[in-house]
């Protein structure tokens, strides 16, 4: 029976095979956006310093101005 073909075990999904994987490969590009996007709401959190604490230890440290200081501190506060 050289030429026998069964569809049923050839390399057709149907037309729910196509939706599914459709639907899995968005899932999967949505979980990785999602990712992304939480590591840049939380990239302060991840350094252990809120954006407050950093702008105190940068006046400490001599690096920016009171004016400077007092402008960064109202941008941060909105």
């Amino acid at each position: 029976m050289m030429g026998y073909y069964n569809s049923s075990l050839g390399w057709g999904m149907g037309t729910f095979g196509w939706i599914g994987m459709i639907l899995f490969w968005g899932l999967i590009i949505w979980l990785i956006l999602w990712l992304v996007n939480q590591n840049k709401n939380n990239k302060i959190n991840l350094m252990g310093k809120t954006a407050s604490e950093m702008l105190k230890e940068r006046y400490a440290k001599g690096e920016i101005s009171k004016k400077e200081f007092n402008e960064i501190q109202k941008d941060i506060s909105k």
